[in-house]
């Protein structure tokens, strides 16, 4: 009878002994890894005519799998792509379902207590979109308007903390993905987008209006990208680090970022002539995961 405890002991353990298997165990044991990917990210991740996510962020996660697959001496490693959103990204990463989130995720303080994040490869800043007929130039034009934000994003953050801080008496929006926030101001039912200044210059250089829209001057925030990565996993965080940073060190990460930045790219082949900041200039140099953005000043 003494074996009855000892057998439920180590069936209760089991859950646990999975959970501590660190992620490059899981790959090397599986064979596949887990990338998550946007649909709507342009150009960092969203999906081509044919639905494949491509862009930049897909293409510096492709290089990951080829430096994990090289590094885990397999012949073979599948990839498996599970679409997230702003909202689901950063769960799916802590509960095990997706290994890398590949998109234009902001490296922050309050997320790193959720996750990690790779080596920051893209630095950007929050704006607004809006019809240039709306004629607004600065938040003092939004005092009361309707406004939108994509969910789960650190620019909604900052838009509703703003909003209450100077008393704007704006009504904020959550759309769930960019596209969606994008054709509420199309619509008219919202007044501007805001958002991370580059995925607003991909979707109005994509978009069939272009000449309609308008960006605004003022930067409000800045916002450093990275890929996501799960936390309390050092083993795979660095695995992961050293591909970025290889990629970067090689000139790997400038040839991708000139493909999607300063080259026609689908679907429309529209150039978004968006030349490197001085800012990821200085990442590439001396690369950095700090979610503090007086580091990328």
């Amino acid at each position: 009878m003494k074996l009855l405890p000892m057998m439920l002991a180590a069936l209760i353990a089991l859950p646990a002994a999975a959970q501590a298997q660190g992620r490059l165990d899981k790959i090397k044991d599986t064979g596949q890894i887990t990338l998550g990917v946007r649909e709507s990210s342009i150009p960092f991740s969203y999906l081509d005519d044919a639905q494949k996510p491509i862009g930049y962020s897909m293409d510096i996660c492709h290089g990951i799998v080829d430096a994990l697959k090289e590094k885990l001496g397999l012949e073979q490693l599948s990839v498996k792509e599970v679409s997230v959103t702003s909202s689901t990204r950063i769960p799916l990463v802590a509960n095990g379902t997706v290994d890398i989130s590949c998109g234009s995720a902001t490296n922050n303080e309050q997320r790193q207590q959720q996750v990690s994040f790779a080596p920051t490869t893209f630095v950007t800043s929050t704006r607004f979109a809006s019809l240039k007929s709306s004629n607004v130039k600065d938040l003092a034009d939004l005092k009361g308007a309707t406004v939108i934000s994509t969910a789960g994003t650190s620019n909604l953050r900052w838009l509703t903390q703003v909003n209450a801080q100077q008393k704007l008496g704006m009504r904020i929006m959550n759309a769930k993905d960019h596209s969606e926030a994008f054709l509420t101001v199309n619509s008219g039912r919202a007044v501007a987008f805001f958002m991370d200044d580059i995925l607003l210059a991909g979707l109005v250089a994509n978009s069939r209006n272009a000449g309609d829209w308008a960006i605004s001057e003022k930067a409000y925030t800045v916002e450093p990208y990275g890929m996501i990565l799960p936390k309390n996993d050092p083993e795979f965080k660095r695995a992961v680090d050293e591909a970025v940073k290889a990629m970067m060190k090689d000139g790997r990460l400038k040839q991708m970022y000139q493909k999607w930045f300063t080259q026609p790219i689908p679907p429309r082949n529209i150039n978004l002539n968006w030349p490197m900041s001085a800012e990821l200039e200085k990442v590439i140099a001396n690369p950095t995961d700090s979610p503090r953005p007086e580091d990328y000043q």
